[in-house]
């Protein structure tokens, strides 16, 4: 038994898209969503001192195949990264547990989800 396929045409619209896909993180205005995850992280931020809630910011890094939104924090005490503590609880000195609080994936999901939606818009209108 013999098996025949045949085609004809090539890819170039499929390469066409594929290369103009690549240019669309720069469609996207990362710096005024990493503002707005900012902006949304220090409002999330269960406040004591202040110092935490102050202290978020963030960096583009753009990548020869990637661009990335990164958001930190830089208050760190003895060592210790305060936001991701409160984040996922600790310890105490006397042996207890302080419960986390889940503050930071709900003020930032929202601006991941603009961003999807903004790169969407943009595939589709390729």
């Amino acid at each position: 038994m013999t098996i025949t396929t045949t085609s004809k045409g090539d890819f170039k619209n499929t390469l066409n898209f594929l290369n103009a896909s690549r240019q669309l993180s720069t469609k996207i205005n990362f710096d005024m969503y990493g503002q707005r995850g900012v902006d949304a992280l220090s409002s999330a931020t269960p406040i004591d001192s202040g110092l935490t809630e102050s202290s978020w910011y963030y960096k583009v890094v753009r990548g020869a195949k990637y661009t990335s939104l990164n958001f930190y924090n830089s208050n760190v005490q003895d060592g210790v990264p305060i936001a991701i503590i409160v984040q996922y609880g600790h310890a105490t000195k006397n042996g207890g547990w302080v419960e986390g609080r889940d503050y930071i994936n709900p003020a930032v999901q929202p601006i991941f989800d603009e961003i999807a939606s903004s790169l969407w818009t943009e595939v589709k209108s390729l």
